[in-house]
C-alpha cells in the first residue's frame, strides 16, 4: 500500500485535468465524428436524420473542398519557405551575444501573442486597396504601378495572407529554434572553430545537424497549423475574393453555421481532424527513422 501511494497522489492530481480534457477536446472529436453521419440544420427541435456517407461524398465532390486543399498546400510550402529560414535567423540572433538581444526576443516574439483579430484587422486596415498604408507608402515613394487591392485581388490575395501569417508565427518557431541552439553544448562550437567551422558554416555544419528533434516538431507544427488555420483568414478576407482564400476550416463555418448543413461542417470538421492525426503519426515516423539512420 505504501508502494502505492505516489501513484495515487499523482492520479489524484491528474484527474481533474484529464476529465477537462476528455469532457473540452476528447468527447467534441467523437461528437464531430458521430455528426457527420447524420443531416441537421442545427435546430435543436429538429430530429438527426441519417444519411450515412452522403456528407463525404458532398464534400469530396465540391470544387471549393479542393481549392481549399492547395490553399493549405500553400500555407505548407511557405512554413518552409519563408518561416523555418527567417525562424532559425532569428534564433540565432537572440542566442548570440548580441546587445540588445532581449529587446529583439521580445519584438520578434510579441506577434505571436496578439489576438488574431486584433492582428487580422491591422493588416487589413494597411492593406486595404483604397487608402491603405502600404499602397500610400507606395505612392510616396513613386511606385504607383505596384499600388493594388491586395487582398482584393483573387490571384494575388492567398499569398498576402499567408506572408501575413509568417509574420505571425515567425516568433513562436523562434522560440522552438532558440531552445535547441541553446541545447547544444559550447564545447562543439569551440572545437569547430578550431577547424575553420565559424560564421554560416557553424550554422549548417553543426547546428542545424545538431537539431533534428526541434525541426521534426517545427514540421509537424507547420503541417497541422496550417491546416487549421482560420482567424487570419476570416478576418482578414472572409474567404474572399470568390472563394480565393478559403481553407477548410472557412468551409467548415459557412457550412455550419451561415447554410446550417451541420452535417456537412462536421464532415468537414472530421477530415481536418483525421488529416491532421494521419500526417503527425507519418511525419514522426519518417523523421524517426531517417535520425536512426
Amino acid at each position: 500500500m505504501v508502494g502505492r501511494k505516489p501513484y495515487l497522489i499523482a492520479t489524484a492530481f491528474l484527474l481533474p485535468a484529464f476529465l477537462l480534457y476528455t469532457i473540452a477536446f476528447i468527447v467534441p472529436i467523437f461528437q464531430t465524428g458521430y455528426m457527420s453521419f447524420f443531416s441537421w440544420n442545427g435546430i435543436k427541435n429538429v430530429a438527426l436524420e441519417y444519411v450515412g456517407f452522403k456528407n463525404y461524398t458532398e464534400m469530396f465532390h465540391k470544387e471549393e473542398f479542393y481549392r481549399s486543399l492547395k490553399n493549405i498546400g500553400v500555407f505548407i510550402v511557405s512554413s518552409f519557405v519563408l518561416i523555418l529560414p527567417i525562424a532559425i535567423t532569428l534564433a540565432h540572433l537572440i542566442t548570440s551575444k548580441m546587445k540588445g538581444r532581449r529587446f529583439f526576443k521580445i519584438a520578434f516574439f510579441m506577434p505571436s501573442v496578439l489576438p488574431l483579430t486584433a492582428v487580422g484587422l491591422m493588416w487589413q486596415f494597411l492593406l486595404k486597396g483604397d487608402g491603405g498604408l502600404v499602397n500610400m507608402v507606395l505612392s510616396s515613394l513613386g511606385g504607383n504601378a505596384l499600388v493594388r487591392d491586395w487582398l482584393g485581388e483573387p490571384g494575388i490575395a492567398i499569398y498576402v495572407v499567408v506572408i501575413v501569417n509568417a509574420w505571425i508565427y515567425c516568433g513562436l518557431n523562434m522560440i522552438i529554434f532558440a531552445s535547441g541552439m541553446v541545447a547544444i553544448p559550447e564545447q562543439l562550437y569551440e572545437a569547430a572553430a578550431l577547424d575553420g567551422a565559424v560564421g554560416f558554416k557553424r550554422l549548417i555544419y553543426i547546428t542545424i545537424p545538431l537539431m533534428k528533434e526541434t525541426l521534426k516538431i517545427f514540421t509537424i507544427l507547420a503541417v497541422t497549423q496550417s491546416l487549421r488555420v482560420f482567424g487570419q483568414i476570416f478576418v482578414m478576407t472572409n474567404g474572399g475574393p470568390n472563394g480565393a482564400t478559403d481553407v477548410p476550416t472557412t468551409l467548415l463555418y459557412y457550412e455550419s453555421f451561415k447554410y446550417n448543413n451541420f452535417g456537412l461542417g462536421n464532415a468537414i470538421g472530421t477530415f481536418i481532424i483525421v488529416a491532421a492525426l494521419v500526417s503527425t503519426v507519418v511525419l514522426n515516423k519518417l523523421m524517426n527513422t531517417k535520425a536512426n539512420k
